[in-house]
């Protein structure tokens, strides 16, 4: 555990900010692709969504080291887990080595929760509450944020809070990609050496991300429904 919990902290920078991102661009892509159907916005939404769905990251994450890193020489291909946030310069040299990490990561989240959250939508503007909204008088912001949106995010809220676990799977290859010495890199180092203690340590740690995660789940049903 002394291990996982040196290892931890460049997981979570990567991992955790990676899903607010994708989280916080999915929605609002989502929201607008529904309200405006079949719009350019939407077909351009719908297009760069299947792209992030067929994408792999040890395919993205290759290709965006070679266009930013060796190509522009924009970013860092390797990522320095040695460094630490003391001022602002060292906090933009952070921000600077995880800007490409994070975008593969959240690139794959943007996909997924952009098209479920525009699927929700769609099924939630054409029923009947919707219709008396409006007939009411209530402006088209209202209706759609404060009365479509809300009960649209009850589907919503399962997927991103199942996606936790599932990022932290997917964010062992990329850790392996841009050689960020996290817990992914720490489950592939175990596995190779045949430390069996470590694997089961690390795979009972995604175990308890899963359960919690589905009771978050279950408790935010409670508050939007």
């Amino acid at each position: 555990m002394d291990i996982v919990i040196q290892r931890m902290p460049q997981t979570l920078w990567v991992v955790g900010m990676s899903y607010v991102v994708g989280v916080l661009i999915a929605l609002p892509i989502g929201i607008y692709s529904a309200y405006r159907q079949y719009s350019v916005f939407d077909q351009v939404g719908t297009f760069v969504s299947m792209i992030g769905f067929a994408v792999p990251p040890f395919f993205s994450g290759v290709l965006v080291i070679v266009l930013f890193s060796v190509n522009l020489g924009w970013f860092p291909s390797i990522y320095d887990t040695t460094h630490v946030v003391t001022d602002w310069d060292s906090f933009m040299i952070q921000l600077n080595q995880m800007i490409m990490p994070v975008m593969v990561l959240a690139l794959q989240t943007t996909a997924q929760l952009s098209r479920f959250t525009r699927a929700s939508m769609l099924d939630n503007l054409n029923q009947d509450y919707v219709r008396t909204a409006r007939a009411k008088g209530l402006g088209e912001k209202a209706v759609v944020l404060a009365h479509v949106l809300r009960n649209s995010l009850i589907p919503v809220v399962t997927v991103i809070a199942l996606g936790v676990p599932a990022v932290f799977g997917g964010a062992i290859i990329t850790e392996q990609v841009f050689k960020v010495n996290g817990i992914g890199q720490l489950f592939i180092t175990a596995l190779l050496a045949n430390d069996l203690p470590m694997v089961h340590t690390v795979a009972f740690i995604f175990a308890i991300l899963i359960v919690s995660f589905n009771l978050i789940a279950d408790v935010l049903y409670g508050i939007l429904d």
